[in-house]
Order: structure tokens, then sequence, then C-alpha cells
């Protein structure tokens, strides 16, 4: 009798021995040259992906299949760069200014105070977030004045040397590079949270934030961290990957982009089912 109200119950609650466990995990799909440009930042402008090419002093708009589409010159080792939609935002690195570029010409974002080789920025609706590499401070932008925060240092809230910052609705999210984490804040500047520290990282160059994920790069070992948002680790990807900087998501697929190699490597999110 007491097996029957075990099956009933498993039937009841939908079990099958059959039934498989879906997950979703980013699986390579190809790698396509960038001739001629080792890329550090890229940005997606309505639809148009742009990269920064710091080694050639300029950007260039590529498409999926790396094939180069327009260039824009006499930049100073244009670093992690971001967009709002319109005008791309450029931190030169060898300037210690933040172009703007649009379709009325070049600008520079005014900021309260010399930025000593800007190496990222974030823009996310009227606010933007700058990573200020050798000042090891974040200076952010709310929409209408300007904060910093950080300093030298290796405790919460302190920073060696910031290289990229992404902006969400509620944190403030920095690749603290040689510090191997990641830290967030909430927008008065406050530490909220670490992670990646035990990951045994070797300069975290790069970060990218979905919805659900944030994606780290790995410079010196090859390869980018997928965590959720909480910092937990759900997975590594190394295939394809040789000193990567910077990612973004366009159209459902993953880009990364490869210092090393020159190399634009594209990754697709597919359905692992495996028996429970």
């Amino acid at each position: 009798m007491k097996y029957k109200i075990v099956f009933c119950f498993l039937l009841l609650s939908g079990y099958s021995c059959d039934t498989k466990v879906t997950s979703k995990e980013w699986v390579v799909e190809n790698s396509v040259l960038l001739e001629g440009v080792h890329p550090i930042g890229i940005a997606l402008r309505s639809g148009e992906i742009w990269l920064s090419d710091g080694d050639r002093n300029r950007l260039v708009q590529i498409d999926e299949n790396g094939e180069l589409l327009q260039t824009i010159d006499s930049l100073d080792r244009p670093m992690h760069i971001a967009t709002d939609g319109t005008s791309l935002f450029v931190p030169q690195y060898g300037k210690d200014t933040i172009a703007i570029i649009n379709g009325g010409g070049m600008t520079v974002l005014s900021v309260p105070d010399s930025l000593d080789a800007p190496a990222g920025i974030g823009v996310f609706k009227k606010e933007k977030a700058v990573a200020d590499f050798y000042n090891n401070r974040i200076l952010y932008f709310n929409g209408s004045k300007w904060i910093n925060f950080g300093k030298e240092g290796k405790s919460d809230g302190e920073f060696y040397y910031p290289t990229d910052v992404e902006i969400t609705e509620n944190n403030i999210w920095v690749a603290d590079a040689y510090n191997n984490r990641v830290q967030v804040f909430d927008k008065d500047g406050t530490f909220v949270k670490k992670f990646g520290g035990d990951q045994k990282i070797n300069a975290a160059t790069g970060i990218y934030l979905s919805e659900t994920e944030v994606f780290l790069t790995d410079f010196e070992n090859n390869r980018v961290l997928v965590f959720d948002h909480e910092g937990k680790l759900k997975q590594t990807l190394t295939e394809g990957i040789e000193k990567p900087t910077d990612m973004l998501i366009k159209d459902g697929k993953l880009l990364i982009i490869n210092y090393a190699s020159g190399k634009l490597t594209t990754y697709h999110y597919s359905d692992l089912q495996s028996q429970p």
C-alpha cells in the first residue's frame, strides 16, 4: 500500500522518470578576425557595433562578421566606451578627457575635477560614471550633480586601478581591475557588496550587465566569468577567448572582444538537457 501512495504522489506532482532538467548556458558560436584592430571597448549605438582601437587611436564600426564599416580617427588611446543611443562617450586615456561623438562632431564631457587616465565610462539615461584609473576613484553624475568616491586600497570601497564601470537602475558596478573583483555601490557612492575575489582573477578589466547576469573579463587568464546579480558564479567562458577586454549582448548573442588575437568571439545561449 505504501508504494502505491508514493506512486500516486509522484504522478500528481508531475514527476516522470523520463523528465529532463533544462538549463541554459552560453555556448561558443564562432570567432572572426578584426583586421588590423586590437579592441579595448565595445558599445552598441542604435544597432551599430563600435569598438575602441587604442593602439591606433581610433574608433571603428564593424558588422557581426568583423568587417570594417567606418573609422573615427584622431583620438588619444580610447578605452572602454559607452553610448546613450545617440552619442558615443569615449574615455581618452592619453588625453585625460571624455570625448562625446555624435552627428554634430566631437565635444568634451565637462567634469568637476581633473581626470588621470580615464579607463571606462558607464551611461544610464542622464547618468554617467567614469572609472578614473590613476586616481583610484569613480566620478558619478546623477543627472543634476557630480560626486566622487573611492581611493587607493584593498578594503571595501577602495580601488586598485578601476578600469570599467556600469550603471543600472539602483547601482554602480565597477571592474576593480587589480583588486581582481567587482565592487557594487549605491548611487550615493556607498559600498553595497563585492564578488569575484575567490576566483583567482588576474586583471578584471571589463564589465557588462544584462538583466540577469554580470560578465567580467579575466584578462590575463584568458576567460570571461559569468555571475548572477548576487555574485554567484554561473559559468566560465574560455573557448575562443584570448586577453578579453569587453563584451555586450546584441540580438541575444554575447559578443566578446579579444585584445591579443584581435578577434570578435560570439556565444549564443543554449538549452542544455540532462536526466535528473
